[in-house]
């Protein structure tokens, strides 16, 4: 019997379910990991970084995330699954800037909860330290587990959700543009 863990999967480059399809299968190619399910895809507004400080970093407009929440059972030692989920964000393209660590990318994989364990380790903090302020974490995952506890915070998903302050947009995939016509 293994862990049951909850991931977050996000691209905002080329094609994002593509990328987020396959991103799943891979993951699931493990022979350590099963999936269990997923939420549907959602779309999200991206999350602004700091203004920099160099002209030449300046600031360009990105393209909305794709974004799910993925439950999977996993034998694989937090470590171990956090190798396998970089593996996967590598073998689609991801390109790590450390200078712009809320840049674009082709896939972002991260583990938000491992079981209840409370991980902190300078390469992996789970539960993941910032899922409780992203309407783009929590929205898909309050399909998929609404009512699970955060071992740190101990607020269901729900509870957390419902405390975002200035949550990002977050649409069903297909729906954006229709609810921006009816704002019009």
């Amino acid at each position: 019997m293994g862990t049951l863990v909850y991931l977050s999967l996000g691209s905002n480059l080329g094609d994002r379910i593509g990328y987020v399809q396959q991103a799943i299968t891979l993951l699931t190619d493990h022979e350590h990991i099963q999936l269990l399910g997923h939420s549907s895809f959602y779309e999200t507004e991206p999350l602004t970084e700091a203004p920099s400080t160099h002209s030449s970093d300046a600031q360009t407009p990105q393209d909305w995330y794709i974004n799910v929440a993925v439950a999977i059972e996993t034998e694989l030692p937090p470590h171990e699954l956090l190798s396998w989920c970089q593996r996967v964000e590598q073998l689609l393209g991801r390109q790590r800037d450390p200078n712009r660590p809320l840049g674009p990318r082709t896939m972002d994989v991260d583990i938000l909860f491992y079981g209840e364990q409370i991980i902190d380790a300078p390469n992996l903090q789970i539960p993941h330290p910032r899922l409780h302020q992203r309407a783009c974490v929590l929205v898909p995952f309050l399909e998929i587990s609404p009512n699970w506890m955060h071992p740190k915070l101990k607020q269901t998903i729900s509870e957390l959700h419902q405390k975002l302050e200035a949550p990002e947009e977050v649409y069903l995939y297909g729906t954006r543009q229709l609810f921006s016509q009816l704002d019009e």
